[in-house]
């Protein structure tokens, strides 16, 4: 497997869209619960270790699934367990908020994977859902066509998990990005834990699949609606 794909794909410069989303670290600053380096770290294992989990394990399920490529036929993509990842995806995100921003970030990720890895599989998922499909399965998808295993995939998108948030947090919190790079640095063991977790649960059956969340993140989703001014979409 050539590091070449995994590293553009946990690039947070990636044009995918996340650029324009914390995470949730931007309810959690305005809660007053993340305010320096050390509850950043705190955020950031915690998001990790809950969503990310979930997250990297779709993400390398829809990898393992799509790496042989897809049938599309008169009736469309042929791949029932891609559509049922998706599904199961949705079922295991309970803010609507979230489901959107997911969808979204799915879209602009296969939109920004296709100039470097033009493919007719990306045009079958983006086809998933009329909104798009997740990010994680898009972010699967991405990975099987640039030629990742599951191993390489669930690494990426665990530290995709944390990258977007840590690096918002230069322009909420006004953290210096040294002391970002140290976070994110401490946290490498735990990221290697969470991906290695999330490939071999890859390999089990769709509906066994972790369904860890963050509440937390869910609530604090939906309050945003409610705010007049905010700095990222999420």
């Amino acid at each position: 497997m050539s590091l070449i794909p995994l590293l553009l794909l946990a690039d947070s410069r990636l044009p995918g869209g996340m650029h324009a989303h914390s995470g949730g670290l931007e309810a959690a600053v305005a809660a007053g619960r993340v305010y320096d380096a050390e509850s950043l770290r705190a955020f950031l294992l915690g998001r990790l270790t809950s969503v990310g989990l979930t997250c990297a394990a779709f993400a390398a399920a829809a990898a393992l699934e799509l790496s042989g490529g897809v049938v599309v036929g008169e009736d469309g993509f042929q791949s029932r367990e891609a559509a049922a990842l998706d599904e199961e995806y949705d079922a295991r995100t309970p803010s609507a908020r979230q489901r959107e921003t997911s969808r979204a970030l799915g879209r602009h990720l296969l939109r920004a994977v296709r100039a470097g890895w033009p493919s007719v599989l990306l045009d079958a998922v983006a086809a998933l859902h009329p909104d798009g499909p997740h990010q994680p399965i898009a972010f699967g998808a991405a990975a099987a066509v640039a030629g990742l295993d599951p191993g390489g995939t669930s690494s990426a998108a665990a530290l995709g998990s944390i990258t977007g948030p840590a690096h918002a947090a230069t322009r909420l919190l006004g953290l210096d990005p040294d002391s970002v790079t140290a976070v994110l640095a401490s946290l490498a063991g735990q990221v290697e834990q969470v991906a290695a977790a999330a490939a071999k649960a890859a390999r089990g059956p769709v509906e066994e699949l972790p369904a860890v969340c963050a509440p937390l993140l869910s609530i604090s989703a939906e309050h945003r609606r409610t705010w007049e001014v905010r700095l990222f979409a999420s």
